[in-house]
């Protein structure tokens, strides 16, 4: 098996991973990551369906890749075991906050 040469730019953004998770050793600071991940996936949730109703164009499409999408990354994060990284949660958090944006849109819709 051959390996890939480990380029500045790989080596930079593992720093910056490792980095940020000392960072969040506080645990206000990681609270506040957290919370800001969830509220940004609310964000994103709410954008993408104002911008697929006001189009109205290939719903059952967006529908279809949204839900991918999510499934997707919670087979990601469920695959990992019990000690998940900043990364996993940061990913969860923002997929729980783009779900909760999207039912909200839909009960609007009732």
């Amino acid at each position: 098996m051959r390996r890939i040469q480990s380029t500045r730019l790989q080596t930079q953004w593992g720093e910056a991973i490792h980095r940020l998770e000392n960072w969040t050793q506080n645990p206000w600071r990681r609270l506040s990551l957290l919370a800001i991940a969830l509220f940004s996936g609310f964000l994103l949730g709410s954008a993408v369906t104002s911008v697929a109703g006001a189009l109205s164009q290939m719903d059952p499409v967006a529908a279809l890749i949204v839900v991918l999408g999510t499934e997707l990354t919670v087979r990601r994060v469920r695959r990992s075991g019990s000690s998940r990284t900043l990364l996993e949660q940061l990913l969860d958090l923002s997929r729980m906050g783009f779900m909760y944006g999207l039912f909200l849109e839909a009960f609007k819709l009732i």
